[in-house]
């Protein structure tokens, strides 16, 4: 069994807040890492800190873009556990999109139209959830998820464990196995 990790966070954007106001939620973007370090992090994101209109396929940094901007950008960490089988679609997933990443497109209009909870596809234009929820859905993971999904859906996920939560850049692996030692204890 392997570990595929969700990264919701919430940093204080303008359109972060506009969010937000909108929703009630507590975090407003989400991101999937292969690894606990979060060093293999990815999403769909604004390409530069300071524009959020101009975004793209992302590989996310903790120290590093909208994250080293946004310094108090607030984290929950969780993970589910998925098939070798599974983790091996997942990385093949992630792999297309990095080749190609060109080819896709930030999906503002989509994340627009969920506000008011109206669905829009648009070939090849994704905003973060949509990308987790496809690339999921394609590595065969088998998840529940809204047709339209929101990053709040990943804090809702059953079999989800919370391994974190607090400032995304105080992260750090060891928190991990303290919590996981004081749950065995």
């Amino acid at each position: 069994m392997k570990k595929v990790y969700f990264v919701l966070t919430y940093s204080g954007t303008i359109l972060g807040r506009i969010i937000r106001f909108k929703t009630g939620k507590i975090y407003t973007h989400v991101s999937i890492s292969l690894d606990e370090n979060l060093e293999r992090m990815y999403s769909f994101s604004r390409l530069n800190p300071y524009n959020c209109f101009v975004g793209g396929f992302m590989h996310e940094r903790l120290n590093a873009g909208c994250f080293k901007r946004f310094k108090n950008t607030r984290a929950m960490i969780c993970y589910i556990e998925i098939t070798d089988y599974q983790y091996e679609k997942l990385e093949e997933q992630i792999k297309m999109f990095e080749e190609n990443k060109s080819m896709y497109k930030f999906n503002v209009l989509g994340l627009i139209y969920i506000l008011f909870n109206k669905k829009i596809h648009r070939k090849n234009y994704f905003y973060c959830a949509e990308f987790i929820k496809y690339i999921l859905k394609n590595a065969n993971i088998n998840i529940k998820l809204p047709d339209m999904p929101r990053p709040e859906n990943f804090e809702e996920l059953q079999n989800a464990k919370v391994i974190y939560t607090g400032i995304l850049n105080k992260y750090r692996v060891p928190n991990i196995q303290i919590l996981e030692e004081a749950k065995v204890s």
